[in-house]
């Protein structure tokens, strides 16, 4: 039996907190897209459990500064900041440069997430920073070096460039990590002479080749938090297990 979302994502929170020696991240939910296969949709508005998936994964990276949301502006929590990709409907590639764009020049590290991932939470956020922490703590030289730092060059080893859960099958989460927002934005550059000045309906496979990337596993209860809902059924899974 499948424990109530509530129960196992507290639990699970309290064991996983991060350190800290992040510091402070950006949160990029890229909310977009035409849902085709549910009629066209606005998706990441559908409520589950009596709340729309973009608000949830809000809330998960509430401590995030500051929290960006791509997609329609109608109804977004205060304190939000709105922006549309360029095109309107130009894919996810294009959504996280308009995502982006807003993020302070020396912001370090931001979540990149899928507007619709309603069983996300602080504690999976928390895991993945934890890869970061525990990265920067491996390859902290003498006089020490922050995880916001560069990644480490010349005899050093390189650290990665953004943490992405794996599911069973070895499929990675790319749009339910964290990245350093340095490594994106190089990568956005470089796809972006690829491509002619264009981003619209690049792939975010194309965005992360290159990129050193570090797989985590879920090790907690209950659904993974990539869970996303591509269909009705989706939606009523997602239910059930927010209950």
């Amino acid at each position: 039996m499948i424990t109530g979302a509530r129960g196992w994502a507290g639990a699970f929170e309290c064991r996983h907190r991060y350190r800290g020696r992040v510091g402070t991240y950006a949160a990029v939910v890229l909310a977009g897209g035409a849902a085709r296969r549910m009629g066209g949709v606005d998706k990441p508005a559908l409520p589950v459990g009596g709340r729309p998936m973009r608000d949830r994964v809000l809330a998960a990276v509430a401590d995030a500064t500051p929290r960006v949301l791509v997609g329609a502006a109608q109804g977004v929590p205060a304190g939000v900041r709105v922006v549309r990709e360029d095109p309107p409907g130009g894919g996810p590639v294009a959504a996280a440069a308009a995502g982006l764009a807003l993020l302070d020049p020396d912001t370090a590290l931001v979540a990149l997430l899928a507007g619709d991932l309603p069983l996300l939470t602080r504690a999976a956020i928390g895991d993945l920073l934890n890869h970061f922490d525990r990265e920067s703590a491996s390859t902290e030289p003498a006089g020490g070096r922050s995880a916001s730092a560069p990644p480490a060059s010349g005899g050093g080893e390189r650290g990665p460039d953004g943490v992405c859960f794996v599911d069973g099958d070895g499929r990675r989460q790319s749009l339910c990590g964290v990245w350093r927002v340095a490594a994106l934005r190089a990568a956005l550059d470089r796809l972006t002479g690829e491509r002619g000045g264009s981003l619209s309906g690049a792939p975010v496979r194309a965005l992360l080749a290159g990129l050193v990337v570090r797989e985590v596993g879920w090790s907690g209860e209950g659904p993974p938090p990539w869970f996303d809902c591509d269909t009705d059924e989706d939606v009523r899974r997602a239910e059930e297990w927010a209950r």
